[in-house]
């Protein structure tokens, strides 16, 4: 019984210990899979219990912020997957690039809020491993800590980035023409 009670106390203390470091970065993370306000707060309640339950197979092998958004992104495609049952609107990196028009490169003049809110709905329509790869980024990790957490390749996973920045670069530029 002391035991269970030591378990269960380690796991209190490092989900309060990831909550505290990155609970701002699973709200955002939360937004990135869901536009709507209520079922991102079910998303968002759902990752978090995810992730105190989590804590009980923790071993320390990856760091605890590893750890934390491996079960976020794990949790949001679970999500993701539940909903795309009633949502087909998912689409592809290349899907994507083909549809972003080709143009010259221009300072988009765009307002901080709009530029957010266009970047939340690009985000929105990735496939899950696509989203997770951005958000990561978006939340400063680097390709390495990305790797670990999706399973690719430090190298697969800089090549996704630098063309998810392109595509969303055209996008910019496309709403700031038809604005």
């Amino acid at each position: 019984m002391s035991r269970t009670r030591s378990t269960g106390a380690k796991r209190d203390e490092l989900y309060e210990t990831a909550v505290g470091e990155h609970g701002r970065a699973l709200d955002r993370l939360a937004a990135g899979y869901e536009a709507d306000p209520e079922k991102r707060h079910d998303l968002r309640q759902d990752i978090h219990f995810q992730l105190w339950r989590s804590f009980e197979l923790f071993d320390g092998r990856c760091s605890l912020k590893t750890w934390t958004f491996r079960v976020a992104h794990n949790t949001a495609v679970s999500y993701v997957n539940r909903e795309r049952r009633t949502n087909a609107g998912l689409v592809s990196l290349e899907e994507i690039e083909r549809t972003a028009p080709a143009g010259e490169p221009c300072e988009p003049d765009i307002d901080r809020g709009r530029a957010l809110q266009l970047l939340g709905e690009l985000i929105r329509q990735l496939k899950p491993l696509d989203r997770q790869i951005v958000i990561s980024h978006l939340e400063e990790m680097d390709a390495a800590a990305i790797a670990e957490i999706t399973g690719l390749s430090a190298a697969n996973v800089g090549m996704k980035i630098h063309r998810i920045k392109n595509i969303l670069s055209r996008r910019f530029l496309e709403e700031k023409r038809y604005a």
